[in-house]
């Protein structure tokens, strides 16, 4: 682990590489772990002895012809370690199932409740970068492979070793030219198979990496039934996904020819130690140098290696594997936090609501400035809206005030302090932040209401709803306040879950409150009744409005008119009206009660209208949002 790996102070420590993750994760099982291992040895031990338990017998009864002793007392000791053998390989085994049984459910639950914990502090740009869908699958693959990583050492390689000791100890001792003939062919066997399986990696992850892609196409289309129908264009998705199935279907014969070729390793390999065994004891019983028991022994370990190496090639591919998904799972997760707490970092107790911008100076690109010295203050209890073009900079004000980003200069202060200074927990509890498409988590629309104040009960929770107007709509579901919205919310309607949204916020009743568009997919009546609602939620918090209908800011204390990362004007409405500038000529060329995204956009407008657009409007900027 480097020194200078920032890493959020609540995250659990997991280390960044793969081994030493692996041994982070199953330390705290160390001792299930090394009394597993010793009943895997037991029970390869047991399994290995048996043949060694029959030649005994065999021998046993090839001395009791023409004895006086009758046969079974002279063969009691042999059958009673038989016995004993295939008992303690039972009892060894099965216990070492209860101990699996015991530890591989928890040891996957604590692989993702640490990676989970630690993928949570990650910042807003980390998680705009990459899939959720992935990083919950790279989550539980994770987990899985890691478990069957241990595993595989445990009840695979362990044993097989074992395996392979114990029976080359019991032909040394045998005969030692046999001895000889099983060590180098273990030797050989292992070594070329851990080389063929290096050799096939490449294909099996191509082939995985297919299916991966097939999967995705798949799913994509699915996703996107509507559109396929509405363009008629089944037929289309079919021949396109054939395209990628003729890939998955090379990139799986690859695989399976290649493994092909490793089974008749095996096979060949197999044949040659069971026919060379064999053939050498029977020279060996033939001169005199072992008995009928020996032989018996011999072959009966030849079939038990042969049993146990048959698929060594393929459990060292699937090894491979398993590492290899553990290792793409810490590469992807457990990487440097890109937002921290500061040592030491204090709650932040919001007792005015001011805010301030001091010399700020932030961009998403080093070089690439959205804010270059940016500086203003929003008064305590003061409601400001901002205005502006796509890329003006309004969405990144608001990101750096909840502190999705960090500002590369300069700061940003809440009633004085800092919020560099502050834990991001503490900040994010007061504030509250009303987005233009508000997400939904897929449970009750109680407990989505509830997020907003887990300790809320349900009088307050229908207070809200009702605030919010959407009361009237949840008691007209089958379930009412239990009913499960589905996934992002999306058997509800843009409005109804924008309407959740702000009950959610309502409820949290935040001293800062933040609202993008935050009432933009409702319908006009609806909008004026919420919108009452909101103002008297407003009260005396600092409110931040972003907006794109300017008719729902015109009534706010105080509006900021950004342009490329600049408040080129300030003041309320009708005074910026009045100063007929940048402001003005916005509204003047509002389409449908909406501004224009652009200046290529805004330019038509004002054409029509001969109106003439100021010099800044008409100037190329890089976007800011």
């Amino acid at each position: 682990m480097t020194h200078s790996f920032n890493r959020a102070a609540d995250a659990p420590d997991l280390p960044d590489t793969t081994f030493r993750f692996i041994v982070h994760c199953i330390a705290g099982f160390r001792g299930w772990f090394l009394f597993m291992l010793a009943l895997e040895t037991g029970q390869a031990v047991s399994n290995i002895l048996i043949p060694y338990a029959i030649g005994q017998i065999i021998d046993g009864v090839t001395q009791a012809n023409g004895g006086s002793v009758p046969p079974i007392e002279r063969l009691s000791l042999p059958l009673m370690i038989f016995a004993a053998l295939n008992i303690a390989e039972i009892l060894f085994s099965r216990a070492s199932g209860a101990c699996l049984i015991m530890v591989g459910p928890r040891l996957r639950q604590r692989t993702t409740q640490k990676l989970y914990a630690y993928l949570q502090h990650h910042s807003v740009r980390y998680f705009s970068e990459r899939f959720a869908g992935a990083l919950a699958h790279r989550i539980t693959e994770t987990a899985m492979s890691l478990n069957h990583t241990v595993w595989a050492v445990l009840f695979d390689f362990w044993p097989i070793g074992v395996v392979f000791t114990v029976s080359v100890t019991l032909l040394f001792k045998t005969h030692t030219s046999l001895g000889w003939f099983v060590a180098a062919w273990v030797l050989v066997y292992v070594g070329v198979s851990f080389w063929l399986a290096e050799r096939c990696r490449p294909y099996a992850q191509a082939y995985a990496e297919t299916r991966s892609l097939v999967n995705g196409k798949i799913v994509d289309s699915v996703t996107n039934i509507l559109n396929v129908k509405l363009f008629a264009r089944l037929r289309h998705e079919r021949e396109y996904l054939n395209r990628f199935l003729e890939t998955e279907v090379n990139a799986g014969r690859r695989t399976f020819w290649y493994m092909e070729r490793v089974r008749w390793f095996q096979f060949i390999s197999a044949a040659t130690l069971k026919v060379g065994t064999i053939y050498l004891a029977l020279r060996l019983w033939g001169q005199g140098l072992i008995d009928v028991g020996d032989f018996s022994m011999s072959a009966g370990l030849a079939l038990l290696i042969i049993g146990d190496a048959r698929n060594l090639s393929r459990r060292f591919l699937e090894f491979f594997e398993y590492v290899g998904n553990v290792s793409n799972g810490v590469r992807t997760i457990v990487k440097p936090h890109d937002i921290v707490d500061a040592p030491n970092a204090q709650p932040l107790h919001v007792t005015r609501g001011r805010i301030e911008f001091r010399d700020v100076r932030f961009g998403y690109t080093p070089g690439q400035w959205v804010f270059d010295g940016l500086n203003v203050v929003i008064q305590p209890g003061q409601r400001v809206g901002l205005v502006g073009f796509s890329g003006s900079g309004k969405s990144s004000f608001v990101g750096l005030i909840l502190r999705y980003y960090e500002p590369q200069g300069g700061q940003i202060l809440i009633d004085g302090t800092d919020i560099a200074r502050v834990t991001q927990d503490s900040l994010h509890e007061q504030g509250g932040l009303i987005p233009q498409d508000p997400s939904l988590f897929h449970r009750s629309l109680r407990d989505n209401i509830r997020y907003g104040r887990l300790d809320a009960d349900d009088a307050e929770i229908i207070a809200a709803a009702r605030m919010a107007h959407a009361h009237e709509f949840i008691e007209g579901l089958k379930d009412g306040y239990d009913s499960l919205v589905g996934e992002r919310g999306i058997k509800l309607s843009g409005g109804q879950r924008q309407r959740i949204a702000i009950a959610r916020v309502m409820l949290k009743d935040p001293p800062i409150l933040i609202l993008d568009e935050a009432t933009s997919s409702l319908d006009s009546i609806t909008e004026k009744a919420i919108q009452d609602s909101l103002d008297q939620l407003m009260g005396k918090k600092t409110v931040i409005v972003v907006a794109h209908r300017l008719s729902t800011i015109a009534h706010l204390d105080r509006i900021l008119v950004f342009d490329q990362g600049r408040i080129v004007e300030d003041g309320n409405h009708a005074e910026l009206l009045a100063a007929k500038g940048f402001y003005y000529t916005l509204w003047t060329m509002q389409a449908g009660g909406f501004l224009p995204d652009t200046r290529a956009d805004a330019r038509p407008y004002a054409e029509r209208r001969g109106d003439n657009l100021p010099e800044a409007m008409l100037a190329h900027g890089s976007p800011a949002e």
